[in-house]
């Protein structure tokens, strides 16, 4: 279980999942789609307000919103109806060069709409930037417990990968995309998140080498060394229904690390192991990587980043680049995106995004 696997494994094996339903390639088709008036969350109350997203920076630009570019559209990554991904992306109206880009991902529970004060603030500042639904969120649900469904549906029936895996295929297809259009420059595509969103930027980095700069909010983490630390349990309260319907299958009273364990192995094979932090962020170097994590984070225990952080210290060391590697943990913050983390990421994005070469 311990040992290191190669990332493109990973890719090989989703290829081969995918390719067992589908054999022959599908094609990447672009749908226009309408805005979401009223974007489902599948939680109660409904969030209507991050102090952290409106602190972002921006720029003060006069007749902003006539200004700005909205587009809606759908991609086709796969089959079926959750290989349909919905996608917002936001510019400034003008110009005719090609402009770094930044793709935005949501938290559990939420979806792109959710974000658009990010995606507002950096298209403010010549970004074009994108937010998509992740899978069986947004215009991807269709009530309150799809999401939910969809993880006690894969660990009964390993038929998908909603945890994680799925959605970054989707990136993987995004950047087909996004690297085509005439107003992004291929070399300079970004990618963050927060807590979910920020495992699948981590995921999605470190399998595509497209996404050239790389900062996840609040969700990387050491899940094999939670297991064996026993600090698994702030990130199983956070999809507890599919422990719990894991503890039940395999006849146990309480959740433990055994559950835990084969709860990972099923719904996202290798995550524990071959896939884990260790071996995945040390594998997104010489590109710059910024990580932000709040120091008292129950999902995400500093403790269980010392061995990646190590690791990918010596592998930008290798590369002449440890300038490109940072991580940030504020003090006394739990599992929340703050302020602070908004304003590093877009110092972060700003210093490595604008100043390379188109």
């Amino acid at each position: 279980m311990r040992e290191s696997g190669s990332i493109a494994v990973w890719i090989l094996f989703r290829s081969r999942c995918y390719y067992e339903f589908h054999p022959l390639p599908f094609p990447l088709n672009v749908e226009p789609a309408n805005p979401v008036k009223h974007p489902l969350f599948q939680e109660i109350p409904r969030p209507t307000f991050s102090e952290a997203m409106e602190s972002c920076p921006k720029l003060e630009i006069e007749n902003f919103k006539s200004l700005l570019k909205e587009e809606n559209l759908y991609l086709t990554t796969e089959a079926g109806e959750q290989g349909r991904l919905p996608v917002l992306i936001l510019s400034m109206k003008g110009s005719e060069e090609r402009r770094p880009a930044i793709v935005f991902l949501h938290s559990t529970h939420k979806n792109k709409e959710w974000l658009r004060p990010l995606l507002e603030s950096y298209a403010s500042r010549g970004y074009v930037a994108i937010a998509i639904d992740s899978r069986y969120h947004g215009e991807r649900a269709s009530n309150l417990t799809t999401y939910r469904d969809a993880l006690v549906s894969s660990w009964k029936n390993s038929d998908t990968m909603p945890f994680i895996f799925d959605t970054v295929w989707d990136l993987i297809k995004l950047a087909d995309y996004l690297t085509q259009r005439e107003d992004i420059d291929p070399t300079r595509i970004g990618i963050t998140g927060e807590s979910l969103g920020g495992m699948h930027a981590w995921f999605g980095a470190a399998v595509d080498t497209r996404y050239s700069v790389v900062v996840p909010i609040i969700g990387v983490q050491g899940f094999c060394w939670a297991i064996d630390h026993d600090k698994w349990q702030g990130r199983v309260d956070s999809i507890k229904p599919l422990f719990e319907e894991a503890r039940k299958d395999l006849g146990k009273s309480a959740i433990d690390k055994e559950v835990v364990e084969k709860v990972w192995n099923r719904i996202a094979p290798g995550l524990a192991s071959c896939f884990d932090s260790p071996y995945t962020v040390p594998a997104i170097a010489p590109r710059p990587l910024l990580i932000v994590t709040g120091a008292e984070d129950p999902r995400c225990p500093l403790a269980g980043l010392e061995v990646p952080k190590s690791r990918a210290i010596k592998a930008y060391g290798e590369a002449h680049s440890l300038d490109k590697f940072k991580l940030v943990a504020e003090p006394g913050v739990g599992h929340r995106m703050t302020s602070f983390m908004v304003k590093e990421a877009s110092d972060w994005f700003d210093k490595y995004l604008k100043q390379q070469a188109a």
